[in-house]
């Protein structure tokens, strides 16, 4: 009985899944399709495990395996330290890895390494698909990847992704932005959304409903890229209600950096934001 009851939700989706149609009438991929996650230590968790739940629960009609084949790879193969703590062992470095189908960049924590932008490069160049979720949207910056592209990350970072690489063409209030072969998801869960959308003109809707039932996941943000629409504005900072202009966050007037620019007075909560904001104001005021 236990044996069976493992199996309904598997069963269940199939079920759901048999009605499903190639995104657009086009040829099925060849499967599995390969997915790298890079990894660097104070990776973002949720960016690359919410891609990677969606991805790993991919069932498709008529296939007797896995839909996708998932791996992680950094600059070395050593335990990593990743956000709150957690220990992740890369399965390749950048050295051995094989070559992805599917590159998916988290929020690394970090300035990326020239190793991991070369990397990037190489490999963008032969994947059909490569996305950033959150901040991993700087590090397809940096290796030129947004170059002439729309593009998004978390909404507390767009001005500064404006401000440092303005030859990317930044959207506000996008769940995520779908540029063909490469895209780039919001902040955090928005990550869940783009891999759904993959999955949907991959496999077509029928199979990402599917795969999002089964994960009893009820956003429906993978549906309307344009669902961050409350993130469309940047929130007012105010007197009692201080905000940095750069990354938009709290600050407490009795301890912050300030600035004056324009006749304005503005406070930050680090130096590394005064700065952002000294290079090139226009980019944080409205």
């Amino acid at each position: 009985m236990q044996r069976l009851h493992a199996l309904l939700p598997i069963l269940c989706l199939a079920t759901a899944a048999i009605a499903a149609e190639p995104a657009d009438s086009q040829q099925q991929p060849k499967l599995p399709i390969s997915v790298a996650f890079v990894l660097a230590a104070g990776a973002q968790v949720v960016d690359f495990a919410g891609p990677w739940g969606v991805f790993e629960h991919v069932d498709v009609p008529g296939s007797s395996g896995p839909a996708y084949k998932l791996f992680t790879v950094a600059e070395a193969k050593r335990p990593l330290k990743v956000s709150g703590g957690l220990t992740v062992l890369p399965d390749f470095s950048l050295g051995n890895a094989p070559m992805p189908d599917v590159v998916v960049v988290p929020a690394l924590g970090a300035e990326p390494s020239p190793a991991v932008l070369a990397w990037l490069k190489k490999v963008s160049a032969h994947a059909k698909l490569t996305m950033s979720v959150c901040d991993g949207a700087f590090v397809l910056a940096a290796a030129g990847l947004l170059d002439g592209k729309q593009a998004t990350a978390h909404h507390s970072a767009l001005g500064l992704l404006a401000s440092n690489y303005p030859a990317v063409d930044v959207k506000r209030g996008a769940r995520f932005v779908d540029s063909g072969r490469v895209a780039t998801a919001g902040g955090l869960t928005s990550g869940i959304d783009l891999a759904l959308h993959v999955v949907a003109r991959t496999f077509g809707r029928e199979v990402a409903e599917a795969t999002a039932t089964l994960l009893e996941y009820q956003g429906t943000g993978w549906k309307d890229p344009a669902s961050n629409a409350a993130f469309a504005k940047r929130p007012v900072s105010t007197a009692e209600h201080p905000l940095c202009p750069v990354c938009e966050m709290k600050v407490d007037p009795k301890h912050a950096l300030t600035l004056e620019h324009e006749g304005q007075h503005y406070l930050f909560c680090s130096e590394g934001c005064r700065k952002a904001f000294q290079k090139a104001p226009k980019y944080f005021v409205w």
